[in-house]
């Protein structure tokens, strides 16, 4: 008999499968999702845990250079719908 977690990956894996794409919380009935993420945690971890997405962690550096980045961006942006 399988566990809930191993259960929740198995649900996933094989609607990856089913489907020949990631699958989206839009692609099960409420219960299911649910079930999914109070074991897996939110959906971009549950789909980290079963294999489907590969696990991408940034540095608080790196977020914080994303962030200058996108801020200075939106800025000029602005700046050149003002002139």
């Amino acid at each position: 008999m399988e566990n809930k977690t191993e259960k929740a990956i198995n649900i996933l894996r094989c609607s990856y499968i089913k489907l020949n794409r990631i699958p989206k919380k839009s692609d099960f009935d409420d219960a299911t999702v649910c079930l999914i993420k109070q074991v897996l945690g939110p959906w971009p971890r549950a789909l980290e845990k079963a294999g489907l997405k590969e696990n991408v962690k940034i540095s608080a550096k790196e977020k914080s250079k994303l962030k200058r980045e996108r801020i200075k961006k939106r800025n000029k942006r602005s700046n050149n719908e003002n002139t």
